[in-house]
């Protein structure tokens, strides 16, 4: 297993389908590679929504990604950087892609104005590497978040 620093670099149109294993490796109900860069690039990147993947080894595809927005609410203060979407590759795990991506995107807060840094992740065993990594990035829990489908 070799260890080398990713390559990281923000992806926008037309290459958002680089990320698209990546991103499946998290959002498994995506099946199709241009419906996922139809809804990413016709519904969410107008909504503010960023991508920045890691690449590995010179490849065209990315092996970690992250979706991300900049916004404001009430709660968190004047502005931050919320972190929709962090997924890996299996067979890239462990190299170090997530921690280069969760530094890049406290750089990007930075560089945006930024307070704070947020993601909401799940709960269960599968999680615990991926917590591992948010502690160790210095992230800590700061809320519960609630959720209510509405079977629509």
């Amino acid at each position: 297993m070799k260890d080398l620093t990713p390559f990281i670099r923000e992806v926008v149109p037309p290459d958002t389908g680089v990320v698209f294993e990546a991103m499946r490796a998290l959002r498994t109900h995506y099946e199709d590679r241009d419906a996922f860069v139809a809804r990413v690039d016709e519904v969410q990147r107008p909504e503010g929504y960023r991508l920045v993947g890691a690449f590995a080894d010179g490849a065209g595809e990315a092996v970690a990604v992250a979706g991300f927005r900049v916004a404001h609410n009430l709660a968190w203060g004047r502005r931050f950087l919320y972190v929709d979407d962090l997924s890996t590759l299996p067979d890239a795990r462990g190299r170090g892609h997530g921690r280069a991506l969760l530094d890049w995107l406290a750089d990007e807060a930075a560089r945006c104005g930024c307070d704070q840094l947020h993601l909401d992740s799940g709960v269960g065993p599968e999680r615990e590497d991926a917590h591992r990594l948010y502690f160790n990035a210095g992230l800590r829990i700061a809320a519960y978040h609630f959720a209510q489908g509405l079977g629509r």
